[in-house]
């Protein structure tokens, strides 16, 4: 059985989905950028200024809820749109709408490509269970099932929270901590008892504000001080297998 560099007393694994446990980030960066660059062509022509795969990503959308990582981006253009609703088209310049089309350019390419993981990270999780430690996934996207699905580890948690769990339950997303406080309620474990794992910004910041009792950046992005600035009490590189012994 291998050993987990974990604190005393952590009794429960909260695990981030995207650049934790599979490799969409990268897919979810690349639908954001296309569904907001026809929308700002839509808006501004051939000379509109396109969303930034990188820093746009980082700063705007990464780790929130669909429509928050919409008006969050929107915001730092000055535009504002209208909410919409769920049945608006992929090309309807509402938040909803833009939103759609994210999610329809993400969904064609889980069902053509499959989903990655990040080996080293499902090791770790199997460990955990291996040790005894409650699992559960917390993600914004409300695509988390299906990609758990198509990538094979579904089996290996507990509990799920999600966006669309979100949406059911009326709470607020990163980096808000009520998922994860949520989720932690579900496993039946004191958040003082529960690690967080994460490699977006927003979700360091969450699991501070929900005061767990061990919060570690995934740095996929260059960016492990900025991770530990906003929360993480440990940064690790890609995957969670230096956490092993």
């Amino acid at each position: 059985m291998a050993e987990l560099k974990l604190p005393d007393g952590i009794k429960a694994c909260l695990f981030d989905m995207d650049g934790v446990l599979t490799r969409t980030a990268s897919v979810h960066a690349k639908a954001w950028k296309e569904a907001f660059d026809a929308f700002l062509k839509r808006r501004d022509g051939d000379g509109f200024t396109p969303f930034d795969i990188e820093q746009d990503y980082t700063a705007h959308v990464d780790g929130k809820p669909r429509e928050d990582g919409v008006r969050d981006f929107l915001a730092s253009r000055d535009i504002d749109l209208p909410e919409g609703s769920a049945s608006d088209e992929a090309d309807a310049d509402t938040v909803t709408g833009i939103g759609n089309a994210k999610n329809e350019k993400l969904l064609e390419v889980l069902e053509r490509d499959g989903v990655d993981v990040f080996e080293p990270s499902i090791d770790f999780v199997r460990a955990a269970r291996e040790n005894g430690l409650r699992t559960a996934v917390v993600s914004s996207s409300k695509n988390t099932v299906a990609a758990l699905e198509a990538a094979g580890i579904l089996d290996l948690f507990e509990a799920r929270v999600d966006g669309n769990t979100l949406n059911e339950e009326s709470i607020r997303g990163k980096p808000a901590p009520d998922a994860f406080l949520l989720a932690a309620e579900r496993l039946g474990v004191a958040a003082s008892a529960t690690a967080v794992f994460e490699d977006a910004i927003s979700g360091v910041e969450a699991g501070r504000a929900g005061n767990f009792g061990y919060v570690v950046g995934v740095d996929q992005a260059g960016q492990a001080d900025a991770l530990r600035e906003h929360g993480a009490d440990i940064v690790v590189t890609e995957d969670l297998g230096e956490l092993m012994a």
